[in-house]
């Protein structure tokens, strides 16, 4: 149901969901499937603050910096267990993204890493979908609340 929904999602703003024959689910399957640098699939995380669940979207090549989490949200990095995810986001692992989310809606964030890109792709809440966005339709379409910087390289 979860594909459905972010598919009627975009409908309304005119946009079309890729749907792939093979799994996107990881970064690199994502990125082997839609041919495009692995650093250019936007992969949604959730954790869970005191406040509520947080999704935070990030560059493929990109991983959360515990020191840089703690210090823009005061607090260590939880993240959330594959059921909890499905049950903040109404989408499995695989194919989390901060769209049709149910309420109450998650806060959304994005790492200033997707910046680099003129587009990245971000799941479409199934681990076989996508959708090509500049980093900036990916912030108001999500309806994320602020860039923020969380994030370092994966081989750093």
């Amino acid at each position: 149901m979860s594909l459905e929904q972010v598919k009627k999602f975009f409908e309304d703003k005119g946009r079309n969901v890729i749907e792939l024959e093979q799994s996107s689910a990881t970064v690199e399957l994502a990125a082997k499937a839609l041919n495009v640098a692995p650093e250019r699939i936007a992969k949604t995380l959730a954790f869970t603050l005191d406040e509520g669940v947080v999704l935070i979207a990030t560059a493929g090549d990109m991983k959360i910096d515990n020191a840089k989490y703690r210090n823009y949200f005061h607090t260590k990095a939880k993240m959330l267990s594959a059921d909890d995810v499905f049950l903040a986001t109404g989408h499995k692992i695989g194919g989390v993204c901060p769209f049709a989310l149910p309420q109450p809606k998650p806060k959304v964030y994005l790492d200033i890493s997707l910046k680099r890109f003129e587009s990245v792709f971000p799941a479409c809440g199934s681990a076989n979908s996508a959708i090509e966005l500049s980093p900036n339709e990916l912030f108001n379409f999500s309806d994320a609340l602020e860039w923020i910087d969380v994030c370092r390289s994966k081989t750093a």
